[in-house]
């Protein structure tokens, strides 16, 4: 009964460690869905990089090994985009990433919904684990999002107790991410010639984090007010100076100087 018992414990505790990865482990090339994913992700990226955001020592990157060792097992998976606000150490081309070891444990992970069914949402215990086991569990990431690009759902979970719990938008549709500073909402327009549902990030004023190419049209649009504003004051010194003309020679038509008359008071 004992040994019983004592086997039970074992198959339901997690030993996790935190280990480098391995010289011959070849990560697994996780196949992308479609070709709108990488949009996704490059957009997300793009705003926060546009806005000062991204300081050198956080991580932020797409399709991208996360690592643990549980039960003696190496794990990697690979979000579809993760934020990671310090690392130890800013190395230019990593291969993957080990929370604890090299740094703080990923803050946010987000997955686009796959035509794989279940992958995103999958507890998996067994090796290799789901996802969400994976990212609840062993990770024990704080906020996991999941996004249905083709219809704009935006499920947003945070890690409460050990478990995800489903958290509901405020009354713009938008989520407060307090370790960012942002609120992380969904937009629905172009970019790159994709038209559908985005995910955006607003800062704490409500203002739309843009993107280079909307960055590049309010530039423009500033400008083009800008000379409007000039070419409004040259005309209207230019105004200026016919009324003074035809004051002058209004008064030498009547005989006065204008450099005669006495100073007004």
């Amino acid at each position: 009964m004992a040994t019983q018992l004592s086997e039970a414990k074992s198959q339901t505790e997690l030993v996790i460690s935190w280990e480098a990865l391995p010289k011959d482990f070849q990560l697994e090339d996780e196949p992308v869905e479609n070709t709108g994913q990488p949009l996704l992700a490059g957009a997300l990226r793009e705003s926060l990089e546009i806005s000062g955001f991204i300081q050198p020592q956080m991580l932020i990157a797409s399709n991208f090994g996360l690592c643990a060792t549980v039960n003696g097992q190496f794990i990697a998976k690979a979000p579809d985009w993760v934020y990671v606000p310090s690392v130890n150490q800013v190395v230019g081309n990593r291969k993957s990433y080990t929370p604890n070891l090299e740094g703080d444990i990923p803050a946010i992970a987000i997955e686009f919904l796959s035509d794989t069914e279940g992958g995103e949402y999958s507890v998996k215990r067994a090796y290799p684990p789901g996802k969400w086991f994976f990212y609840e569990q062993i990770l024990q990431i704080p906020i996991y999002i999941i996004f249905e690009p083709d219809g704009g759902l935006l499920e947003y979970y945070q890690l409460e107790n050990k478990r995800y719990e489903l958290k509901q938008p405020d009354e713009n549709g938008r989520h407060w991410i307090d370790v960012m500073g942002l609120f992380l909402g969904t937009w629905q327009g172009t970019k790159e010639a994709r038209t559908g549902y985005w995910l955006r990030w607003w800062d704490q004023a409500g203002n739309l984090l843009p993107w280079a190419v909307e960055q590049i049209e309010q530039e423009r649009q500033r400008a083009e007010q800008e000379r409007q504003r000039a070419e409004q004051e040259r005309q209207r010194a230019e105004q200026e100076r016919q009324q003074k003309e035809r004051l002058i020679a209004y008064l030498q038509s009547q005989g006065i100087d204008p450099n005669n008359l006495p100073p007004f008071e």
